[in-house]
């Protein structure tokens, strides 16, 4: 089934939409934060700060949610925690030169930024058919490649018109329209986890040392993206002047390869095992980052740039489906909400370890970003064997059938 085949299912398209704009803040807050606060006089520690109190609560608050979708289902949670976290953004943009307020606010912004991206995930075995379930993922995987260059490119755009705080409010009303469009849905209103397997406690999906594994490989990942950043940065500074566009050209030449890598994924009917695709791929986009150590001329550089980037999404997109694979019953949205913050935390460390290394070379920042989806990759193809689904008795959580409150067309 092409890409074609799968927008005209019923509600794709719908949902995708309302992930991608309710997403779009998770790509505009770290900048946004950072331009409101220092307009507002805030020194360079304070909107370190307000920038850590996002993330780390970001990366608390999505396995939590997770969680609580599992048990609950997701119209409510999206929907409240939408209006929670634009109560975040609304405490940000009315006070941010307050050394209490401001963080608190991003604090709030990030431990409840809805679970869209987990949410979405649990669904698509529910709205498309069982042979597009790779192409839904590897759709899913490109898109979110959007996120890297609008959502910087949206703060900038508001900030310049308007002003950074409109661009928190925007944020917050974003946040909440994306909810609204996913939650409303009748995939997501007519979704409920399977009760959840007894051997999962109180770890959850974490239960699972396959899963585990993967999300440690993942993470590395993650860290490569991060150092990458750091390297784009740097390498734009150096080169001051011979690089049109700078440390952005090449960001977002990384985030096209991304993009075109997915999309050529999703289009291949492959027959080797999710656990066997998932180490390739991580293989590859560690292969597709050691040329990145040569440091050529900018010309060559954007080259290599969209060259790094082709792996990143092809290789989130097999790890969807092998998460889904390996979560326990019952807890597919927590596992996916794992992922997300496992990646996270992993592109933060890269992003501060390649931060210190760059002021000797660039060189070494190159080799942590290299290194960090090297290790990955090797952790994977180490840990395969652990990468099996659940027996037929126990079907894995993305493709058990999930008890619907009522009938959802099939795509």
């Amino acid at each position: 089934m092409g890409y074609l085949a799968l927008l005209r299912a019923p509600h794709v398209s719908r949902l995708l939409f309302g992930t991608l704009l309710g997403r779009l803040p998770a790509g505009m807050t770290a900048l946004v934060i950072a331009l409101a606060l220092r307009e507002a006089g805030a020194p360079y520690s304070r909107i370190g700060l307000a920038t850590a109190a996002y993330a780390i609560s970001a990366a608390v608050g999505g396995p939590v949610l997770g969680r609580i979708v599992d048990r609950t289902g997701q119209p409510r949670v999206l929907l409240a925690s939408a209006v929670i976290a634009g109560g975040g953004y609304a405490l940000l943009a009315l006070a941010p030169g307050s050394a209490v307020a401001a963080p608190l606010g991003a604090a709030v912004a990030g431990l409840a930024m809805p679970p869209l991206e987990p949410c979405l995930r649990s669904l698509w075995p529910d709205v498309v058919e069982d042979e597009q379930l790779d192409t839904a993922y590897a759709f899913d995987s490109a898109s979110q490649q959007i996120l890297y260059v609008a959502g910087p490119l949206a703060v900038a755009g508001i900030a310049g018109a308007v002003s950074p705080v409109a661009a928190l409010w925007v944020a917050a009303a974003l946040g909440l329209a994306g909810a609204l469009i996913v939650a409303t849905a009748a995939p997501a209103r007519a979704w409920q986890a399977p009760p959840r397997a007894h051997s999962s406690g109180l770890l959850g999906p974490l239960r699972s040392p396959g899963l585990v594994l993967l999300l440690i490989g993942l993470a590395g990942a993650g860290w490569a993206v991060g150092a990458q950043n750091v390297l784009f940065i740097a390498y734009a500074e150096a080169h001051e002047g011979g690089l049109p566009g700078g440390a952005g050209t090449l960001l977002a030449l990384a985030a096209l390869g991304g993009l075109l890598g997915a999309l050529a994924y999703g289009a291949v009917k492959w027959r080797s095992s999710t656990a066997t695709r998932t180490w390739i791929m991580a293989l590859g986009m560690a292969v597709s980052y050691v040329p990145l150590v040569l440091l050529p001329g900018p010309l060559a550089m954007a080259g290599l740039a969209f060259l790094s980037g082709i792996g990143l999404a092809p290789l989130l997109a097999a790890a969807f489906v092998l998460v889904a694979e390996l979560a326990p019953v019952g807890t597919v949205t927590e596992a996916f909400a794992w992922l997300v913050t496992l990646f996270a935390t992993g592109n933060s460390l890269g992003y501060a370890v390649s931060g210190n290394l760059a002021e000797g070379s660039l060189s070494s920042v190159a080799l942590c970003a290299a290194g960090g989806i090297g290790l990955g990759a090797l952790l994977l193809f180490g840990a395969r064997r652990w990468f099996r689904p659940a027996p037929a008795d126990a079907a894995p959580a993305a493709t058990a059938a999930t008890t619907l409150a009522e009938p959802v067309p099939a795509a």
